[in-house]
């Protein structure tokens, strides 16, 4: 009559997990990564110039609104456009000049070809064996002055 330790009662409920919804949770999911693995970008591409077709030399006149910050490989001093501007560690004289080049585009009207911008496009030139920090400090600095968008060049590709 009560409870015995010995054997099993036929009466006792026997737990059974139901596992047809997980699977068809599981499915969905499956089907929701194939869905979405494709769209995921699987690399990046860089367009390199190619080079010119015909070995003329043809003479390329620089664009007289360009700003060239360069970064000298001794002493880290910045210039702009080949004018002293400061250093890596004390920018302010470079932002200082373009702020006030820029206040001169905008006063001007000095538009980027094909937009409706004031032209405030930088290219920051450095060799290869400057630290990246030094770098980003520079990035930093022109980006503080309003420039954008900002452009990379490295002095030759022999470093």
């Amino acid at each position: 009559m009560g409870m015995s330790g010995t054997g099993n009662s036929s009466n006792e409920a026997t737990p059974h997990i139901n596992v047809t919804p997980l699977i068809d949770v599981l499915l969905v999911l499956l089907i929701i990564f194939m869905v979405i693995t494709p769209v995921k970008p699987s690399k990046f591409e860089a367009k390199v110039p190619a080079e010119p077709k015909d070995q003329q030399q043809v003479e390329v006149k620089p664009n007289p609104l360009t700003l060239v910050v360069s970064i000298n490989r001794n002493n880290r001093a910045l210039s702009l456009n080949n004018e002293p501007a400061g250093t890596v560690d004390e920018p302010d004289a470079l932002i200082n000049n373009l702020k006030s080049i820029f206040q001169q585009r905008e006063a001007n009207d000095v538009r980027r070809e094909g937009t409706n911008e004031i032209e405030k496009t930088i290219f920051i030139k450095s060799p290869t064996s400057i630290k990246y920090g030094d770098v980003a400090r520079v990035i930093d600095a022109v980006k503080m002055a309003g420039a954008q968008p900002v452009g990379l060049q490295i002095d030759d590709l022999t470093d």
